[in-house]
């Protein structure tokens, strides 16, 4: 069983970059695919962005497309979010995820019940 913790949160300004970090312990993260996942007291938990087992595939939601970028490190056991052009409506806590379910790509891990295994979060805080 995989254990996930996330890091790198914090509080930025409109138009910086943070990058969040998703460090796996318990088992390899070659095993998994991993997505990101974000969330506002109030709301529901909303898909970011997924990555395959190899690191090769990529998804993200239309709202960060293009300003967010997802990387694997399975040596390292450690998936990034590289977050730029930081907006206001990024403030959220963000919640890294993972899943043996590794035969899929796109949106299919846009939907949280498809992950086993979820981190404690880290709150990113966009001024505006």
């Amino acid at each position: 069983q995989v254990q996930l913790v996330e890091s790198g949160g914090g509080l930025a300004q409109a138009g910086d970059s943070l990058t969040l970090s998703c460090v796996a312990s318990g088992d390899s993260f070659t095993n998994y695919a991993v997505g990101w996942f974000r969330q506002i007291p109030g709301k529901e938990r909303e898909f970011v962005s997924a990555i395959g087992w190899s690191g090769a595939k990529t998804y993200y939601a239309d709202s960060v497309k293009g300003r967010f970028t997802i990387s694997k490190d399975n040596a390292k056991d450690t998936v990034y979010l590289q977050m730029n052009s930081l907006k206001f409506e990024d403030t959220a806590t963000y919640y890294c995820a993972a899943t043996i379910d590794t035969h899929h790509m796109g949106s299919y891990y846009s939907a949280r019940g498809v992950f086993d295994y979820w981190g404690q979060g880290t709150q990113v805080a966009v001024s505006s």
